[in-house]
Order: C-alpha cells, then structure tokens, then sequence
C-alpha cells in the first residue's frame, strides 16, 4: 500500500492503494491523515473501509480474522460489521467508525470523514 494517501482535488477521499495491492479476501491498513483505517475486500469483492482500532481493547483490527462481514479484533474477541461498525457482542459495545469506500480503476479511495461518527 501507499505510504502517504493523496487527495483527490474537490472531493473528500483520499487515494489509499490499489485493488491488487488488497488481499484477495482480507484486511490491510492504511494512514489517512493520521488516523489508521482497516481496509477490508470481504469474500464478494467489496471493499470496505473502518477504524483500525478495536474500541474494547486499543488493538489493531486489521490484525483481526475476516468472516463473511464480520472482522474479528485478535485480542478478546469483539467482533464488528464491516458495513455498519456495530459490535456483534461483548465485550466491545462500542462501534466503530466506516469510511464510505469509492473505486475509481483499479484505485481505492476513502473518505476522510466517516459516515457513522461514534456514538
């Protein structure tokens, strides 16, 4: 993946890899302006976009297990929905934040601002 993510002139993503530089069914993660973002291709080929940071624990969850939609954080347990960042169960009860994901070629843009703030 890109070292530094690029702004896209006019819009609020910004460019973070390309599609073949994801795994095939996976997370990577990704520095957007100093916020550390798991970029997820789930097993349908969509690519989502979510906090790194587990919010029960203060771990990596790009480090996590993918299954199905459901990204596993590696050090308790907490799972989360790529798509909503609702927690599955205890112990996280926190959601995390998703950054919409735009694909333009072969490139992954996300958003800098998330679409479902924290509550």
């Amino acid at each position: 993946m890109s070292a530094a993510a690029e702004l896209v002139p006019d819009e609020d993503f910004v460019r973070v890899c390309r599609l073949d530089e994801l795994p095939e069914v996976g997370v990577a993660a990704a520095d957007i302006g100093g916020t550390i973002v798991a970029i997820v291709r789930a097993k349908d080929g969509s690519v989502h976009a979510v906090d790194d940071t587990c919010s029960h624990a203060n771990v990596s969850l790009s480090e996590g297990e993918l299954d199905g939609c459901t990204l596993e954080c590696w050090l308790h347990g907490s799972r989360f929905d790529i798509r909503t960042g609702e927690p599955s169960g205890p112990p996280a009860i926190v959601p995390i934040n998703v950054y919409p994901v735009k694909i333009d070629g072969d490139d992954v843009y996300v958003a800098t601002t998330p679409q479902n703030m924290e509550r």
